[in-house]
């Protein structure tokens, strides 16, 4: 059986979907990802086939790993704000120039059977227009981030352009099979998952690299504390990282700060012998060492963190992060800081009481639990098998 995977956006929307390809190939089937020329790379770094979907834009002369990027202001969580990037980004602007690519691409490669990301609602379009069944893999992990309300209207104006009937309850993504890779009880409850959901354990890509922090930290001296503000955000994040690290290494732990690629490390200045800030270590190095996350709430960071049972302290900027550090806290796993305002005093206090409290380490190792217990991705393989055929819903048992 041949298997498009596609997404839209970044590594956030991409990471989800690794682990099922691998089960797919594994199987015997042959996997291919359509994703922007972006990260086209990035998909072959995985070691699977790109298909770019668009062309890449050219790239300024200073970008690259070790090149440092613009600077952008901290903004205020503005829920409307949220709702209308989310709309005019995968909605409308993405989902138009997808659905046109994917109309063309499709055909030339062949696939029995498409898999998307929860957010490529014009590669659904277009395999609904060809006739093709699909999946869905959830990569918002509260999942109240997309609602009909918000996305309905400008996805049934692109789907009258293909000739579809249009979908006021957007049911679209959960027409055949969704695939979930969270806990079930993570999700925000008043957005169930739909009847033709089946949840899989998430499982991180194996780790890469020769930075283990285990040749920094001493396991049982001090805790170890990570902090990390994702791939995206961490540009967006104005004078955050600052406040954060002036706050964290007051405190008696081991703290490893990874900043990105693009934020260069000397730029915070020299740092005590207890503090360690890199562009980049392979999260799967550093989590088995923790005690404690500080994290933006991205879907990527929360589960990883919950993977190894950890307890976290998060900082939302946008996007799906608000939601996720809300369920964090509902569930009791984690402490909520306002980024915007919070003092280096206010996380170094946060910090030290999620650490003294064990409530939170207990209250994420039941998520871990809760996780472990869940079929592996390779579970996902004879479902796609049977929607390839029966070309009907799927539902869970």
């Amino acid at each position: 059986m041949r298997i498009l995977f596609s997404f839209v956006g970044g590594s956030g929307h991409l990471i989800p979907l690794v682990p099922i390809a691998r089960a797919a190939e594994a199987a015997g089937h042959t996997v291919a990802f359509a994703c922007s020329a972006t990260m086209a790379p990035r998909v072959e770094a995985h070691g699977f086939t790109a298909l770019a979907t668009r062309r890449a834009p050219d790239p300024p002369s200073d970008t690259g790993p070790g090149a440092t990027a613009e600077r952008l202001p901290l903004q205020p969580i503005d829920p409307a704000r949220i709702d209308r990037e989310v709309r005019e980004n995968f909605a409308v602007r993405a989902a138009r120039e997808r659905s046109a690519r994917m109309v063309d691409l499709i055909p030339d490669w062949r696939p029995d059977l498409l898999v998307f990301d929860e957010a490529d609602f014009g590669g659904m379009i277009a395999a609904e227009h060809l006739g093709l069944p699909y999946a869905t893999v959830l990569v918002l992990a509260a999942g109240s981030l997309v609602r009909p309300a918000l996305v309905a209207e400008p996805l049934d104006e692109l789907r009258a352009g293909y000739g579809l009937p249009p979908d006021p309850e957007f049911t679209m993504p959960g027409r055949h099979l969704v695939l979930s890779p969270f806990p079930p009880s993570f999700r925000d409850p008043d957005f169930p998952l739909p009847a033709t959901a089946h949840s899989l354990r998430s499982v991180t890509p194996p780790a890469t690299g020769d930075r283990d922090p285990a040749q920094w930290w001493h396991p049982g001296s001090r805790p170890n504390v990570y902090l990390t503000l994702g791939t995206e955000f961490n540009v967006e994040s104005g004078d955050l990282f600052p406040r954060l690290i002036n706050g964290l290494r007051e405190l008696d732990v081991n703290l490893l700060v990874t900043v990105g690629h693009q934020i260069d490390p000397a730029e915070f200045g020299p740092q005590p012998e207890h503090v360690r800030i890199e562009r980049y270590v392979d999260q799967g190095l550093v989590l088995p060492h923790c005690d404690l996350v500080v994290s933006h709430g991205g879907s990527g960071s929360v589960m990883g963190a919950l993977v190894h049972g950890l307890p976290m302290v998060l900082a939302p900027m946008g996007a799906d992060q608000p939601a996720n550090a809300a369920r964090c806290a509902a569930l009791g796993v984690g402490r909520v800081l306002e980024a915007l305002t919070v003092t280096p005093q206010d996380a170094a206090v946060t910090v030290a009481e999620v650490l003294a409290d064990p409530g939170y380490r207990q209250a994420a190792g039941r998520l871990r639990n809760e996780l472990a217990a869940l079929p592996g991705p390779e579970r996902a393989v004879p479902l796609l098998e049977q929607i390839a055929t029966r070309r009907r819903p799927l539902l869970d048992d």
